[in-house]
């Protein structure tokens, strides 16, 4: 089922990246999970996930998007202005979320969120509840790009670690060109080098931490495997590990 929202406001990060706050009552949901929006192109009915930035309670949502050129939604979400409405999915999505991991002491001191692009929203959601605060000794956002232009909310990213400085680590890795203080590798190579644990200042294992990720599928496979040499095994209901994964496409 779809409910009319109305955009209230847009920011464009580069000329392909932008977020859209989305007036709209879709009732409770889970930090992490994703909407989908809507439009009818053609006669036909087109509807795309999104992952859900903003955390539970707010009177809206929002989104961040990146416009593909053959893509048959994002182009068309790309030129809605304030005022401008857009079909909105009434019930949110998806199994990525913190009471999806594993409790007690089975769930490790650590929690590491791994995003590339636009997958860092689900896990800015999470941080803008108390949950993973309370939860976790360390928390550590690794946040892969192609360009600086393409780190949205790094203002807001950099707002934990002021605020969180013993608890948040952020650790940007930009692969295309240079950023003071960044990795320049993708994040599985970095972890396989071992400059991503030398930059949180943080070991990745079994007994410690708890990993999340999302983003690019090449990235998500192969961070699984690396992971998963180190005996951190996939998450599931029925046999709790270390490593839970959304994957949108």
């Amino acid at each position: 089922m779809w409910v009319e929202g109305q955009v209230i406001e847009r920011r464009d990060w580069n000329d392909k990246l932008f977020s859209l706050k989305i007036k709209v009552d879709i009732g409770d949901f889970k930090a992490g999970q994703f909407i989908k929006l809507s439009q009818i192109v053609n006669e036909k009915r087109v509807s795309r996930a999104y992952s859900l930035v903003n955390p539970p309670g707010c009177d809206y949502i929002e989104v961040l998007a990146v416009a593909v050129e053959e893509g048959l939604l994002s182009p068309n979400l790309q030129v809605l202005n304030v005022g401008d409405v857009i079909d909105v999915a009434t019930k949110a999505s998806g199994f990525m979320t913190l009471d999806e991991l594993p409790t007690d002491d089975a769930k490790g001191k650590h929690l590491w969120f791994l995003a590339t692009g636009t997958a860092v929203g689900p896990f800015i959601s999470m941080m803008e509840t108390c949950e993973p605060w309370e939860a976790y000794e360390r928390l550590v956002l690794v946040y892969g790009v192609r360009k600086v232009e393409d780190l949205a909310y790094l203002e807001q990213l950099k707002g934990y670690e002021v605020k969180y400085p013993e608890q948040f680590k952020l650790v940007l890795s930009v692969t295309r060109e240079p950023l003071n203080g960044a990795l320049t590798s993708r994040i599985p190579d970095a972890i396989t080098s071992g400059e991503l644990e030398g930059k949180a200042g943080l070991r990745l294992s079994p007994e410690d931490s708890q990993v999340m990720i999302c983003g690019n599928p090449e990235m998500i496979t192969a961070s699984q495997q690396v992971l998963n040499d180190r005996g951190l095994i996939k998450n599931l209901r029925r046999a709790p590990g270390h490593v839970t994964v959304e994957r949108y496409w």
